[in-house]
């Protein structure tokens, strides 16, 4: 007979609960403590999104987060290259391509010097092109950072990149990372919510925003700045608000009992999404409403009610964290400069482009201030990566100058939230080929950010298939010198 089957033949039931998992003992400890669910072991019923206090202090109560989807080129609006200027149309020195991939170039391609003006602005100097005037008015209260770099250069893995921390989907996005560790401080309204611009969503699509693996209710919220603020929200015909709210409760108390039964967060998320669907349809409408806006607010930002637009968002943004949604991110697509057509010229194409961001964005550092939540209020407005020191190869015979993706080095900026103001972190080479100096990872950034928000980046984690996972992977510093 074979050795192993009559070793199995030989286990008896007293065997086997002697050696399961502790014997039956830790069965019973289990069963009067009760299962528990996530690093910080909170009962079956608790609510998932009820307001925590983070673990350190937090410089950072709420976050914004402005994403100029297809990414921005950072060389003729944040990074001025006087000798790339110089150098215009020369071919690129070898030692600056040899070995790399680009999307759409190949060969030797021709330097290209921006043709924007520079200003230096404020106290801080900080130099800015003229594509971005308004941006020139808060220059010191921006923490520019001109040493970024990733390890991707096509949209949606990058994009995924900057949000999850991985290149592919599946893992929580910072949004929900954050509404995870610090709740709503607001029961009424979503803790976390999407409004995007310009008619198309993210590249990463909606795990740019999703919950990965955590509990489906720290998923981003998308709203609408026109029509319904939020799809399905509104009872359905011949449903009566006396009538929902039956049916609701009805629900609640079959959810309860399974959840008490099988423990599951997800079901414990059916009932605070149901319950806060409720709430949304009163509140949301009201915060959404930018008509009870004085015309004086309305025009700092160049919003105007019934459009679906950034200076909308931007001001939708300012009010959703001033009724305490904790995370708001805002996409706008139109901003991968390749050169392809007259909207994606570096001169007038950036120009017109620009002016739907740049007003809405110094609107919003302005009007955050003004109304003192920037202290505690961290924006920060970015893409997924930068774009080329050199003409873009498809486009390069042309007469419209535009710029291939470049993940190796670029710019972002932050505002209030406890970074630094009026402060330029790291450089970039002569050229912009390369960081010069005080280089700063994708997830560096979101060490910092998680720091700002009262974290430790590598003990907010959540437990899936057998390891603890992080927003930074295993990676990340947190950069202190852009700390205020």
């Amino acid at each position: 007979m074979d050795p192993i089957l009559e070793h199995r033949l030989l286990v008896t039931r007293r065997h086997l609960l002697g050696s399961m998992a502790g014997g039956i003992g830790a069965i019973a400890m289990h069963d009067l403590l009760g299962a528990t669910k996530g690093p910080a072991g909170p009962s079956p019923m608790a609510d998932p999104m009820a307001a925590k206090q983070p673990p350190l202090p937090a410089k950072a109560k709420r976050m914004i987060v402005i994403h100029l989807t297809g990414s921005p080129p950072h060389l003729d609006l944040y990074d001025h290259k006087p000798e790339l200027t110089k150098r215009d149309g020369q071919d690129c020195p070898a030692e600056t391509i040899a070995g790399k991939k680009f999307a759409f170039t190949s060969g030797t391609p021709k330097l290209l010097g921006t043709p924007r003006k520079w200003v230096r602005c404020g106290e801080s100097g900080t130099e800015l092109s003229d594509a971005i005037p308004n941006l020139h008015r808060v220059a010191d209260k921006m923490c520019l950072v001109r040493s970024m770099f990733t390890d991707q250069f096509n949209h949606a893995p990058a994009e995924l990149m900057v949000y999850t921390g991985s290149p592919r989907a599946g893992r929580p996005s910072l949004g929900s990372w954050a509404t995870y560790g610090l709740g709503t401080e607001n029961a009424n309204l979503p803790g976390f919510v999407v409004l995007i611009s310009s008619g198309v969503q993210p590249n990463g699509g909606t795990s740019s925003f999703g919950s990965g693996f955590l509990p489906s209710v720290y998923q981003g919220v998308q709203c609408r700045s026109k029509g319904d603020p939020v799809l399905y929200v509104s009872d359905p015909p011949g449903m009566n608000r006396a009538m929902r709210r039956k049916s609701l409760d009805t629900l609640k108390d079959l959810n309860e009992l399974q959840a008490r039964e099988l423990g599951n967060p997800e079901t414990v998320t059916r009932i605070a999404q149901y319950e806060l669907a409720y709430r949304m349809q009163a509140s949301v409408p009201d915060v959404m409403d930018i008509t009870k806006e004085p015309q004086h607010v309305l025009d700092a930002y160049g919003a105007k009610p019934g459009e679906a637009s950034l200076a909308n968002n931007c001001l939708l943004a300012r009010r959703l964290v001033e009724e305490g949604v904790r995370f708001v991110h805002l996409f706008d697509w139109g901003w991968d400069f390749h050169g392809t057509g007259p909207q994606e010229d570096i001169r007038d194409g950036l120009t017109k482009k620009a002016a739907t961001f740049d007003r809405p964005a110094a609107a919003l550092i302005e009007d955050l201030e003004q109304r003192g939540l920037l202290e505690d209020t961290l924006v920060l407005c970015t893409g997924e990566f930068g774009r080329t020191p050199f003409r873009e190869g498809r486009t390069a015979k042309g007469g419209i100058l535009g710029r291939d993706h470049y993940p190796d080095c670029y710019s972002v900026w932050m505002a209030g939230g406890g970074v630094k103001p009026g402060y330029v972190h790291g450089a970039s080479d002569d050229l912009g080929f390369k960081v010069a100096h005080d280089m700063v990872h994708i997830h560096d950034l979101q060490a910092t950010i998680l720091h700002l928000l009262g974290f430790d980046h590598t003990k907010l984690t959540y437990r899936f298939q057998g390891r603890d996972f992080r927003l930074t992977d295993v990676h990340g510093h947190v950069v202190k010198a852009m700390l205020a």
